[in-house]
């Protein structure tokens, strides 16, 4: 028991006050120590001067040069030292905790001590795993997660469309055929592969579908679809779905890729409607320079399909005479219109050198 813990009205003696100068002179007592030592020295000269010696070293202590208060000039150090020590404390003051029984704990402390053979391990059970696993899963007749290849022509219901999840497409080329084979991987309950081509009705409804809802698809999908569309852009849904990526697609790669897949009917009325939208609105230079590229291409195309057009019988062959201001297509008229625009006023550079080069190629110099 120490001194303090007493009854406070018995004297201490110089034996208990002498341990305890040290701790005054610094300032680490309580108030109730500090009153029982002050007590004890009003009337005791030996624990007096003792004290005394204990305050001179004290002071030269405090007057000695010391690094710690270059390290640790706003004591952060000291109470860190502290706090420290009175958790360490409590620790030990506290109870011990009760270790309940935990099942393989032997396991665990065995490979917390052995990491390179606790990995070791794991990978030879994955391993085994994953032998044992696919066999089974191939024997299993009611295994529910192997995909099933179907190639029923049948169309999907809109409800159908709707609830379809399309997880990857693949194209691979076929042979004599101008479209490429398509691989459409559904997640489902029951996950399915459809194999066919744009020749099939449903196969055209399902990559229309993907390339029609951007929120849902990722662009890498909808740019294979518009891939193995391309090969059926005579069909109306599939014009239809590729008009409308061309204009309102978020990413530009489709956008362009979308035009790309027009080329074929690029001289169609809505086609060329949607390729001016493109020049007029699109705020990417590529997907311009690819829509003034189709422009000149369909006008090139009409210009020799009306030069080598075959001459009715007994006919005067007459020289084509070139189109004046006047008299151009309104179509034409437009397309002009367009492309000065853009050679004035567009911000990029190589879209303005561009839709000059296509003045020049597609009319006379009067329209430049």
């Amino acid at each position: 028991m120490s001194p303090f813990e007493k009854d406070s009205s018995a004297r201490m003696s110089c034996k208990d006050v002498a341990p305890l100068l040290v701790f005054y002179v610094c300032d680490e007592v309580s108030d109730d120590e500090r009153q029982l030592i002050e007590t004890h020295l009003a009337t005791c000269k030996a624990c007096f001067g003792q004290l005394a010696e204990e305050k001179e070293f004290h002071s030269t202590l405090v007057s000695a040069p010391q690094t710690a208060d270059e390290l640790d000039a706003s004591g952060i150090l000291l109470s860190q030292c502290r706090s420290e020590l009175e958790e360490a404390l409590d620790d030990l003051s506290a109870p011990p905790l009760e270790e309940h029984w935990r099942p393989f704990g032997w396991l665990r402390r065995w490979m917390a001590l052995r990491p390179a053979w606790s990995g070791a391990m794991l990978v030879i059970v994955g391993i085994l795993a994953g032998a044992q696993l696919v066999p089974w899963m191939q024997r299993n007749p009611n295994n529910t997660g192997q995909a099933v290849n179907v190639r029923a022509p049948q169309l999907l219901t809109p409800e159908q469309l709707r609830n379809m999840v399309v997880s990857g497409i693949n194209l691979s080329p076929s042979s004599g055929a101008d479209s490429p084979t398509v691989q459409v991987q559904l997640s489902a309950e029951q996950p399915m592969v459809l194999t066919g081509n744009t020749d099939d009705a449903r196969m055209r409804q399902i990559l229309t579908q993907v390339v029609e809802n951007s929120e849902r698809y990722d662009a890498g999908m909808r740019l294979d679809c518009l891939d193995a569309l391309k090969a059926a852009v005579r069909d109306l849904q599939v014009r239809a779905a590729l008009l409308s990526a061309a204009r309102k697609d978020q990413n530009p790669a489709v956008r362009m890729k979308a035009l790309e897949a027009l080329r074929e009917d690029a001289g169609a009325d809505d086609v060329r409607e949607t390729i001016l939208d493109a020049l007029e609105h699109d705020s990417n230079p590529g997907v311009r320079v690819e829509a003034v590229n189709l422009l000149v291409g369909s006008l090139q195309s009409e210009e020799q399909g009306s030069d080598t057009a075959p001459a009715p019988p007994e006919a005067t062959v007459v020289a084509p005479a070139p189109r004046a201001p006047g008299n151009e297509d309104p179509s034409f008229a437009q397309v002009v219109k367009v492309l000065q625009e853009l050679q004035r006023r567009d911000p990029n550079s190589y879209v303005r050198l561009r839709s000059a080069a296509a003045l020049r190629q597609i009319g006379p110099r009067e329209v430049q």
